[in-house]
C-alpha cells in the first residue's frame, strides 16, 4: 500500500568535495599525547589549537609578550581566589614583576588579614547566621577598622595602610599576605569594598568616614594604573561577578575621558561559571573596537596554578 503524502527528490541536489571546503578542524589543531615528566610549557603546547584551547594558548602568548615589553598587567581578583589558597603563586608572580597592579574587592582583603594575621579564615556562614554570630570575630574588625580609623586625613589608600598595619605587627604569617608582598616590592594595591557587603560593616567600630576615604583614595590609584594600559597590556579579572567589572569600567571610562590611550589591550576573566558583568564589563565592552577579549571558566584552584605556572617569567 503507498503513501498518500508527496516526497522530494534528493536525485539533483549539488555536492562538492571536501578536499575544497573551508573546515574550522584540521588534524593539525589537536591535542598531543605528552608524559608527566615534560615540562608545563610542553603540556600547554600539547592542548588542542581548538576553542578555548586556542584561546588559552593565544592569551598566555600575549601574557608573556607583555611581561617581556614592560606593559601593564593587572589583576582583579575576587575574594574566593584567596580563601582557596592560591596567594603564595600571586606572591610570587608579584615578586617576579609579573603582575604590575593588584585590585581587590572587600572581602579579599577581608581573607588576606585574616590568613595573614591568625592562619584562618572563611568561616561557616550558615551556622553563624542562625545566631546572629556571623562575620563577628571581634579581633578582625579591630584590625581592619581600626586601622582605617587611626589613618584617616593622611593620603594613604585602604590597601596601603593594611599593608603597612600588618608589617608594623610582624603579622606571623605575612609572607602568605598579597598586601604585604605588593607593598613590599612596590606593586601597587588597591581595595575597592562596598558599605554593607562585608563583615567589618556589622561591628561598632566602624567609622563611615575612614571607609569612604580610602575608598576613594584607593579608586585613584587604581584608575591611576589602568591610565598606563595601552595596546599589548593585560587586564585579568579572577573570581569578581560584580565589584571589579563595576570599578574596572568607571576607571576606564575616567582614563579615556583625560584622552588616555587605553585602547587595543587584552582582558580576561577566569571564574566557576560565566557571569552577566564579567562578560559585558571585561570581556566585551573594553576591547569592542581593538583588542580582544577571553572569558576561561573553571575551578580557580586548578586555573589560577595553570596559570601562573606558564606565565612566570
Amino acid at each position: 500500500m503507498s503513501s498518500k503524502y508527496k516526497k522530494l527528490s534528493f536525485e539533483k541536489v549539488k555536492t562538492y568535495a571536501i578536499t575544497g571546503r573551508f573546515s574550522k578542524v584540521q588534524i593539525s589543531q589537536f591535542a598531543k599525547p605528552i608524559s608527566a615528566q615534560q615540562s608545563i610549557q610542553t603540556f600547554i603546547e600539547s592542548l588542542p589549537n581548538i576553542l578555548i584551547g586556542g584561546d588559552f594558548k593565544e592569551f598566555v602568548s600575549h601574557y608573556k609578550n607583555a611581561v617581556a615589553s614592560q606593559k601593564s598587567v593587572i589583576w582583579m581578583l575576587g575574594a574566593h581566589v584567596i580563601k582557596c589558597g592560591l596567594s603564595p603563586l600571586i606572591s610570587k608572580l608579584l615578586v617576579k614583576k609579573n603582575i604590575s597592579h593588584l585590585a581587590l574587592n572587600g572581602a579579599a582583603a577581608i581573607h588576606d588579614v585574616e590568613i595573614a594575621m591568625w592562619g584562618v579564615t572563611s568561616e561557616d556562614v550558615a551556622s553563624g547566621l542562625e545566631d546572629g554570630s556571623f562575620g563577628m570575630a571581634e579581633e578582625t574588625a579591630e584590625f581592619i577598622n581600626g586601622t582605617l580609623s587611626k589613618n584617616i586625613g593622611n593620603d594613604k589608600g585602604y590597601g596601603e595602610v593594611l599593608a603597612e598595619e600588618l608589617l608594623k605587627r610582624n603579622a606571623p604569617n605575612k609572607n602568605l599576605s598579597l598586601l604585604v608582598s605588593a607593598y613590599q616590592h612596590n606593586i601597587p594595591i588597591s581595595i575597592h569594598p562596598a558599605m554593607g557587603s562585608e563583615i567589618i560593616h556589622q561591628h561598632p567600630n566602624v567609622n563611615g568616614q575612614a571607609f569612604g576615604e580610602k575608598s576613594w583614595i584607593d579608586f585613584k590609584v587604581f584608575t591611576n594604573s589602568i591610565s598606563h594600559v595601552t595596546k599589548g597590556s593585560l587586564v585579568l579579572n579572577i573570581g569578581s561577578a560584580v565589584i571589579m567589572p563595576e570599578v574596572f569600567l568607571k576607571a576606564l571610562t575616567v582614563v579615556r575621558n583625560l584622552g588616555h590611550p587605553a585602547y587595543g589591550f587584552y582582558t580576561a576573566v577566569f571564574d566557576m561559571n560565566r557571569h552577566y558583568r564579567p562578560m559585558v564589563n571585561v570581556m566585551q565592552r573594553p576591547t569592542q573596537s581593538a583588542g580582544k577579549g577571553y572569558y576561561f571558566i573553571g575551578h580557580h584552584e586548578i586555573m589560577i596554578p595553570l596559570l601562573a605556572a606558564v606565565v612566570a617569567n
